[in-house]
């Protein structure tokens, strides 16, 4: 079954921010992992305003935990730290 890492991001630094993109994106092509959303425009219809969102699609949840585990991601959630608050969360779908 497909799973779904989705992140809601609350960048502080965006100056920094920029090296972590730099990185997470060389973790997702090591992963080959599906960017179905990574920012855009969006618009709050209820609730709280969620900030820049990014969905990435994995074929399975342990690929998904291999991903975030992974040396690549450290090295880019290690550039986040200082740069973005993030809510991360990994869900099973269709």
């Amino acid at each position: 079954m497909a799973a779904y890492v989705i992140a809601n991001v609350f960048v502080t630094n965006p100056e920094k921010y920029e090296e972590y993109r730099r990185f997470s994106t060389l973790a997702m092509r090591a992963h080959d992992v599906k960017v179905l959303v990574r920012g855009g425009k969006s618009e709050t219809l209820e609730g709280r305003d969620p900030g820049r969102t990014v969905v990435l699609q994995f074929p399975n949840m342990a690929a998904a935990r291999a991903f975030y585990n992974s040396a690549q991601y450290r090295r880019a959630r290690h550039a986040r730290e200082r740069a973005a608050v993030m809510n991360m969360y990994v869900v099973e779908g269709v």
